[in-house]
Protein backbone atom coordinates (compact mmCIF):
# COMPACT_ATOMS: atom_id res chain seq x y z
CA UNK A 1 0.00 0.00 0.00
CA UNK A 2 1.35 3.52 -0.77
CA UNK A 3 1.54 6.21 1.48
CA UNK A 4 -0.95 8.67 -0.09
CA UNK A 5 0.15 12.54 0.16
CA UNK A 6 -1.22 16.16 -0.67
CA UNK A 7 1.41 19.02 -1.44
CA UNK A 8 0.57 22.75 0.33
CA UNK A 9 3.06 24.91 -0.88
CA UNK A 10 1.71 28.84 -2.33
CA UNK A 11 5.14 28.54 -4.88
CA UNK A 12 4.27 26.37 -8.06
CA UNK A 13 8.25 25.29 -8.75
CA UNK A 14 8.44 24.30 -4.93
CA UNK A 15 4.98 22.07 -5.48
CA UNK A 16 6.02 20.95 -8.38
CA UNK A 17 9.75 19.88 -6.97
CA UNK A 18 8.51 18.11 -3.92
CA UNK A 19 5.88 16.61 -6.27
CA UNK A 20 8.25 15.37 -8.59
CA UNK A 21 10.74 13.80 -6.30
CA UNK A 22 8.79 12.19 -3.71
CA UNK A 23 6.72 10.93 -6.95
CA UNK A 24 10.14 8.60 -7.76
CA UNK A 25 9.59 6.65 -4.21
CA UNK A 26 7.91 3.54 -4.22
CA UNK A 27 6.14 3.46 -1.70
CA UNK A 28 4.83 7.21 -2.14
CA UNK A 29 1.48 8.39 -3.70
CA UNK A 30 1.56 12.26 -4.76
CA UNK A 31 -2.60 12.59 -5.08
CA UNK A 32 -2.97 16.25 -4.91
CA UNK A 33 -0.95 19.22 -4.70
CA UNK A 34 -3.00 22.34 -3.35
CA UNK A 35 -1.49 26.65 -4.19
CA UNK A 36 -2.96 27.38 -0.41
CA UNK A 37 -4.52 26.21 2.76
CA UNK A 38 -7.79 26.82 2.08
CA UNK A 39 -7.14 24.66 -1.15
CA UNK A 40 -5.70 21.55 0.79
CA UNK A 41 -8.61 21.41 3.49
CA UNK A 42 -10.87 20.88 0.55
CA UNK A 43 -8.33 18.45 -1.32
CA UNK A 44 -7.68 16.53 1.52
CA UNK A 45 -12.05 16.55 2.90
CA UNK A 46 -12.11 14.62 -0.90
CA UNK A 47 -9.10 12.63 -1.01
CA UNK A 48 -7.98 11.51 2.85
CA UNK A 49 -4.78 11.51 2.03
CA UNK A 50 -2.69 10.12 5.10
CA UNK A 51 0.01 12.44 5.27
CA UNK A 52 -0.40 16.35 3.93
CA UNK A 53 2.96 18.16 3.40
CA UNK A 54 1.97 21.93 4.30
CA UNK A 55 3.97 25.29 4.00
CA UNK A 56 3.88 27.95 6.43
CA UNK A 57 3.39 30.91 4.80
CA UNK A 58 0.76 31.13 2.19
CA UNK A 59 -2.04 33.69 1.33
CA UNK A 60 -5.29 33.20 3.02
CA UNK A 61 -5.28 30.43 5.51
CA UNK A 62 -1.49 30.28 6.75
CA UNK A 63 -0.02 26.89 7.11
CA UNK A 64 -0.31 26.41 11.03
CA UNK A 65 -3.94 27.63 10.70
CA UNK A 66 -4.64 24.74 8.06
CA UNK A 67 -2.72 22.14 10.07
CA UNK A 68 -5.57 23.53 13.17
CA UNK A 69 -8.59 23.27 10.75
CA UNK A 70 -7.28 19.95 8.99
CA UNK A 71 -6.83 18.03 12.34
CA UNK A 72 -10.05 18.87 13.54
CA UNK A 73 -11.63 17.38 10.10
CA UNK A 74 -8.98 14.81 9.19
CA UNK A 75 -7.83 13.33 11.95
CA UNK A 76 -6.42 10.54 10.28
CA UNK A 77 -4.19 12.89 7.72
CA UNK A 78 -0.90 13.69 9.55
CA UNK A 79 0.68 16.99 8.79
CA UNK A 80 4.20 17.42 8.03
CA UNK A 81 5.19 20.88 7.86
CA UNK A 82 8.04 21.66 5.13
CA UNK A 83 9.21 25.15 5.05
CA UNK A 84 11.73 27.98 4.31
CA UNK A 85 10.63 29.51 7.51
CA UNK A 86 12.89 27.30 9.99
CA UNK A 87 12.00 29.33 13.27
CA UNK A 88 11.47 27.70 16.81
CA UNK A 89 8.33 29.82 17.11
CA UNK A 90 7.18 28.27 13.94
CA UNK A 91 7.99 24.64 15.33
CA UNK A 92 5.91 25.81 18.90
CA UNK A 93 2.79 26.77 16.81
CA UNK A 94 3.12 24.24 14.14
CA UNK A 95 3.16 21.61 17.10
CA UNK A 96 0.59 22.84 19.01
CA UNK A 97 -1.46 23.15 15.95
CA UNK A 98 -1.05 19.30 15.56
CA UNK A 99 1.79 18.76 13.06
CA UNK A 100 3.52 15.42 13.27
CA UNK A 101 6.94 17.10 11.68
CA UNK A 102 8.47 19.71 11.14
CA UNK A 103 11.87 20.04 8.14
CA UNK A 104 13.53 22.58 6.35
CA UNK A 105 12.81 22.58 2.53
CA UNK A 106 16.53 22.55 1.69
CA UNK A 107 16.21 18.98 3.82
CA UNK A 108 18.02 16.41 1.34
CA UNK A 109 15.49 14.38 -0.88
CA UNK A 110 15.83 10.93 0.85
CA UNK A 111 15.53 12.68 4.31
CA UNK A 112 12.50 14.42 3.00
CA UNK A 113 10.50 10.98 1.80
CA UNK A 114 12.30 9.72 5.27
CA UNK A 115 10.42 12.08 7.27
CA UNK A 116 7.09 11.37 5.20
CA UNK A 117 7.35 7.56 6.15
CA UNK A 118 7.95 7.84 10.19
CA UNK A 119 5.29 10.91 10.53
CA UNK A 120 2.99 8.42 8.67
CA UNK A 121 3.88 5.62 10.96
CA UNK A 122 2.62 7.25 14.05
CA UNK A 123 6.13 8.67 14.78
CA UNK A 124 6.93 12.74 15.41
CA UNK A 125 9.69 14.21 13.31
CA UNK A 126 11.67 17.47 14.32
CA UNK A 127 14.27 19.41 12.73
CA UNK A 128 16.94 18.65 15.03
CA UNK A 129 18.45 22.19 15.52
CA UNK A 130 15.32 23.61 14.96
CA UNK A 131 13.98 21.42 18.08
CA UNK A 132 16.58 22.50 20.40
CA UNK A 133 16.42 26.29 19.80
CA UNK A 134 13.03 26.00 20.58
CA UNK A 135 13.64 24.48 23.95
CA UNK A 136 16.27 27.56 24.79
CA UNK A 137 13.79 30.02 23.31
CA UNK A 138 11.12 29.29 25.41
CA UNK A 139 7.00 29.77 24.38
CA UNK A 140 5.86 33.12 22.54
CA UNK A 141 5.65 35.28 24.89
CA UNK A 142 2.95 37.54 22.65
CA UNK A 143 -0.90 37.24 23.37
CA UNK A 144 -3.28 36.76 20.40
CA UNK A 145 -3.61 40.44 19.96
CA UNK A 146 -0.04 41.42 20.20
CA UNK A 147 0.20 39.34 17.76
CA UNK A 148 -2.21 40.63 15.18
CA UNK A 149 -1.49 44.41 15.29
CA UNK A 150 2.25 43.55 15.41
CA UNK A 151 0.82 41.41 11.65
CA UNK A 152 -0.62 44.78 11.17
CA UNK A 153 2.29 47.13 11.71
CA UNK A 154 4.62 45.54 9.36
CA UNK A 155 3.51 47.01 6.59
CA UNK A 156 4.06 50.52 8.69
CA UNK A 157 0.41 51.51 8.72
CA UNK A 158 -0.67 53.83 11.62
CA UNK A 159 -1.97 53.10 14.92
CA UNK A 160 -5.43 54.80 14.04
CA UNK A 161 -5.21 52.32 10.90
CA UNK A 162 -4.76 49.29 12.69
CA UNK A 163 -7.14 50.43 15.40
CA UNK A 164 -9.92 50.66 12.34
CA UNK A 165 -8.98 47.65 11.13
CA UNK A 166 -9.28 45.54 14.38
CA UNK A 167 -12.28 47.38 15.97
CA UNK A 168 -9.97 49.00 19.07
CA UNK A 169 -9.41 52.49 19.70
CA UNK A 170 -5.88 53.81 19.00
CA UNK A 171 -5.16 54.36 22.64
CA UNK A 172 -5.51 50.30 23.03
CA UNK A 173 -3.34 49.77 19.78
CA UNK A 174 -0.81 51.45 21.24
CA UNK A 175 -1.10 49.71 24.22
CA UNK A 176 -0.36 46.79 22.53
CA UNK A 177 2.24 47.55 20.32
CA UNK A 178 4.00 48.83 23.54
CA UNK A 179 3.91 45.94 25.39
CA UNK A 180 4.73 44.06 22.71
CA UNK A 181 8.30 46.00 22.10
CA UNK A 182 8.46 45.70 25.46
CA UNK A 183 8.28 41.82 25.42
CA UNK A 184 10.48 41.42 22.56
CA UNK A 185 13.19 43.43 24.08
CA UNK A 186 13.11 46.59 20.94
CA UNK A 187 13.38 49.72 20.92
CA UNK A 188 10.03 51.12 18.67
CA UNK A 189 7.58 48.65 16.86
CA UNK A 190 9.21 48.03 13.54
CA UNK A 191 12.75 46.62 15.74
CA UNK A 192 9.85 44.08 17.19
CA UNK A 193 8.02 43.42 14.18
CA UNK A 194 11.52 42.21 13.00
CA UNK A 195 12.25 40.42 16.21
CA UNK A 196 9.14 38.58 16.25
CA UNK A 197 9.23 38.21 12.83
CA UNK A 198 12.84 35.94 13.78
CA UNK A 199 11.56 34.36 16.35
CA UNK A 200 8.59 32.95 14.24
CA UNK A 201 5.76 34.75 16.67
CA UNK A 202 3.66 36.48 14.20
Amino acid sequence: MSIRIVIADDQALVRGALAALLALEPDIEVVGVAADGEEALTMVGSLAPDVCLMDIQMPGVDGIEATRLLRAASPATRVLIVTTFARPGYLRSALDAGAAGFMAKDAPAEELADAVRRVHSGLRVLDPALAEESLFEGANPLSDRERQVLRLAADGRSAAAIASEVFLSAGTVRNHLSSAIGKTGAGNRAQAVRIAQDKGWV
